[in-house]
């Protein structure tokens, strides 16, 4: 092998080394480049209760990709701050807009109704309030059971359907007795309109919750049901088979034997019959 050709293959091993060893450097160079900061959101630091009024103590900030973020984030806690709370939030969940009360609205629960709206409240037992179940933040349809204008049979119909519970609780009431007893009431967002229907129905007869999953939206309309529909139809009975008429034929009288002719002769004070035969 010539000295031209040595020559010429060290230049191109030296070329290559180049590019081999600036590419190694470039990569080494993005990888210990820092990471690009994320944005600051804020968090619950706690889990934090339907009509709760936001604190600092319930609040944290934390750093997180910009393009993964939600609508309606907080970027820092001054502006979360005293907002009411219409959702329940659990810890380490981002407080988001659509979760909290107007500005200004405050606590509780009139800070919870969006303009429009009403709440109703209901007084329930355990059985209507679904064992314990019915909580702020479920969703519930309403039913009613009675006896409509003119019906012989009760029927239960639905009055309204996929409303928001905004509040659960307890309030004291007297029993015939005079003793004070506890009674669960359920408070309901409703429109103007559905608070009417809501308080006539409360009056009108037994009222009945029932909890639907939260992701169903879907307004069923079912037809109402009455007393009959729950048995269904009934077979007709048979009617019993008739037991034979008997007639019982009487025999026809047999008439008495012929004796003849009977003539009755009178002679003065004496009366005598005498037979002839035919």
């Amino acid at each position: 092998m010539n000295r031209t050709r040595l020559l010429f293959i060290g230049v191109i091993a030296l070329a290559l080394g180049g590019l081999l060893a600036s590419v190694v450097y470039r990569s080494l160079q993005r990888s210990t480049a820092p990471a690009r900061a994320g944005t600051d959101v804020v968090i619950a630091a706690n889990d934090i209760a339907v009509g709760a009024k936001l604190s600092d103590n319930d609040l944290r900030v934390v750093q997180f990709p910009a393009q993964d973020l939600p609508n309606g984030y907080f970027h820092s806690k001054a502006r979360a701050i005293g907002r009411g709370v219409i959702l329940p939030i659990s810890r380490g969940e981002f407080i988001l807009t659509n979760k909290l009360a107007g500005e200004n609205a405050g606590s509780g629960l009139p800070g919870l109704i969006p303009p429009g709206m009403r709440a109703v409240s209901v007084r329930v037992n355990d059985v209507v309030a679904v064992a314990g179940f019915v909580v702020p933040g479920t969703r519930v349809d309403v039913l009613l059971t009675g006896n409509p204008a003119g019906a012989a049979e009760q029927q239960t119909t639905t009055v309204l359907e996929n409303v928001a519970v905004l509040a659960s609780g307890q309030r004291l009431e007297r029993n015939s007795a005079g003793e004070p007893q506890s009674a669960p009431v359920i408070t309901l967002l409703v429109s103007p309109e559905d608070a009417q229907k809501l308080t006539l129905a409360s009056s009108e007869g037994r009222i009945q919750l029932t909890l639907r999953n939260p992701l169903d939206t879907n307004q069923a309309k079912p037809a109402s049901v009455r007393n009959g529909a729950l048995y269904g139809a009934l077979a007709p009975s048979p009617n019993p088979a008739r037991a034979p008429h008997i007639v019982k034929r009487v025999p026809a009288p047999t008439p008495p034997p012929d004796q003849g002719i009977k003539v009755e002769v009178i002679r003065g004070t004496e009366k005598k019959e005498i037979l002839f035969d035919h």
